[in-house]
């Protein structure tokens, strides 16, 4: 009797058990959609993303729309958005390049191009400040065409 109800509850429970294992997972048509979302640049892009809009939510409960960080904080999520937009696009022939060394000039790169936005916002176009600062964004922009390749 004992060997009985062990079958019986093993019929039950296991084979349920197995089909849940042997068929997808809930997250696999995430990764199956876009690959590029396991790649360790996505990673340091979607990390950046992530803070940028914690600090953002953090100044909102303090300030509003028009306080100059919380601009400079939206303006920066947006280029973030872009970015990561630009790293989905890539084919998955491509991702061998999508390290965390890319995904670190893409961050970075975002960072000195919200410091550029809020330097021309200062100080206008002709500001040798502002020179500066596009000239750094242009060399960041540089690298990451040269891994990316396009």
């Amino acid at each position: 009797m004992r060997y009985l109800n062990f079958a019986i509850f093993a019929m039950i429970f296991a084979v349920p058990g197995f089909a849940q294992t042997s068929g997808t997972t809930k997250n696999a048509p995430l990764i199956t959609a876009n690959p590029v979302r396991s790649t360790p640049a996505y990673a340091e892009v979607l990390l950046r993303r992530t803070e940028v809009e914690a600090d953002l939510e953090s100044l909102l409960v303090e300030y509003t729309e028009d306080y100059p960080k919380v601009k400079q904080e939206r303006f920066e999520l947006g280029l973030i958005v872009k970015e990561s937009d630009r790293l989905l696009a890539i084919k998955s022939s491509d991702m061998p390049r999508l390290t965390s060394a890319l995904g670190k000039l893409i961050v970075r790169k975002v960072e000195l191009q919200s410091d550029l936005w809020s330097l021309q916002q200062q100080f206008g176009e002709a500001h040798p400040e502002v020179k500066r600062a596009k000239r750094k964004v242009e060399i960041f922009e540089r690298a990451i065409i040269e891994i990316l390749g396009n």
